[in-house]
């Protein structure tokens, strides 16, 4: 009997097999708990496991998100909370949710629980208007006139209390990163309309101002400045200059004629402007003498070195700090300006009082523009 050849393919080896079969079936676990997670998240965002059961979640003024979800846990009525912010970006629902206290129902949808969220709950409140362009001086004024606090609170708060939260801040520089600046805080306190519940902290009502600001400066607008190797800082300082000497559908020229005088090699690097300078004069717009003078006891008051910080005809390139709590479109403009061609290589601009802008590239044509503009004063 002749011995077998072995044939060239054996059988596979047994250990390959168990090796497969513990591969499948790892692969078929991780289906399986992919798809409960996904069917759990499902259920979560529509309310599947409602409960039935009311609770109170009472929302502080100023906050963002992060920390309505965190409420919104401790209380029982989520059990996701990066799912719920994550849905609520995606639904574009950030700027709707309202701050008050809201029963909601355990377990609620979502979509639910961001329009009971987005109604404002009924409370002693006060309805308070901020212009563009106001001060954090002229704010603090304002808040106290309310009688929700005093002027001196507000301003000690927002200068000196922990925002840590909020992205923003992180890029506010400190006392010592910006010697000379007036106010920490100037800039930053958004102005728009808000509610104030009577009964509220200082602490939230800074947190007010500042919870609009960190969700008006976008992931765009970052990016745009990291583009452009601006600082978020930089960019808030020119756009209260833009505010405060356009804030009209001249912000993008203004600003334009600033930034040729701050870019490199700028025959002026110098931004020349009256809304911060040693002009003293009651009727001009001028952070010095209105806003600062006055915190001061007077202009003789002011140290030295803020009036060196802030002195646009004597100082290179920007000053310390904002001039005043600029909005969003001078912001924008300040940061992308899409000038008219007669701005685009400016280095001067005047207006007269019918508030028409003249825009020069040379000193001569500026002062020629500045002859006009007096011509057209003196015949109104």
């Amino acid at each position: 009997m002749k011995d077998a050849k072995t044939s060239k393919h054996s059988a596979p080896h047994p250990k390959k097999h168990t090796l497969r079969r513990v591969i499948l079936a790892l692969l078929l676990i991780l289906v399986l708990a992919a798809g409960a997670v996904a069917l759990l998240f499902r259920r979560e965002i529509t309310g599947g496991g409602a409960s039935g059961q009311t609770v109170t979640v009472t929302v502080d003024q100023g906050s963002g998100v992060a920390a309505i979800a965190r409420n919104l846990k401790q209380a029982g009525v989520i059990r996701f909370p990066r799912l719920f912010r994550w849905y609520v970006g995606r639904q574009g629902a950030a700027s709707k949710l309202q701050y008050g206290t809201f029963e909601l129902e355990q377990g609620a949808s979502y979509d639910e629980l961001i329009q009971a969220l987005s109604v404002y709950a009924a409370a002693e409140s006060t309805r308070l208007t901020f212009p563009e362009g106001t001060t954090a001086i002229a704010i603090a004024q304002q808040m106290e006139k309310a009688g929700l606090c005093t002027a001196e609170e507000f301003l000690t708060e927002a200068n000196e209390g922990d925002f840590s939260e909020y992205r923003f801040w992180q890029y506010v520089p400190s006392d010592e990163e910006a010697p000379g600046r007036f106010m920490k805080c100037e800039g930053y306190l958004f102005p728009d309309t808000y509610e104030f519940l009577n009964d509220g902290t200082v602490h939230d009502y800074v947190a007010t101002f500042y919870a609009r600001f960190d969700q008006m400066i976008t992931d765009e607008i970052y990016a745009s400045l990291e583009e452009q190797g601006m600082t978020l800082h930089q960019l808030v300082t020119l756009a209260s200059f833009v505010q405060e000497e356009a804030g009209n559908d001249q912000d993008s020229n203004v600003a334009q004629v600033f930034r040729n005088r701050l870019a490199e090699g700028s025959p002026y690097p110098r931004l020349e402007s009256n809304v911060s300078s040693y002009i003293q004069s009651d009727e001009d717009n001028n952070y010095l003498w209105n806003w600062v003078a006055p915190w001061y006891g007077g202009w003789d008051a002011i140290p030295q070195e803020i009036i060196d910080a802030y002195d646009t005809y004597s100082r290179s390139g920007l000053p310390a700090g904002p001039v005043s709590n600029p909005g969003l479109e001078a912001i924008r403009a300040a940061l992308n300006p899409q000038p008219d061609e007669e701005a685009q290589d400016a280095y001067f601009f005047v207006t007269d009082l019918t508030g028409h802008y003249y825009y020069a590239k040379t000193l001569a044509e500026h002062q020629a523009n500045v002859k006009t503009a007096r011509q057209v004063n003196a015949g109104l």
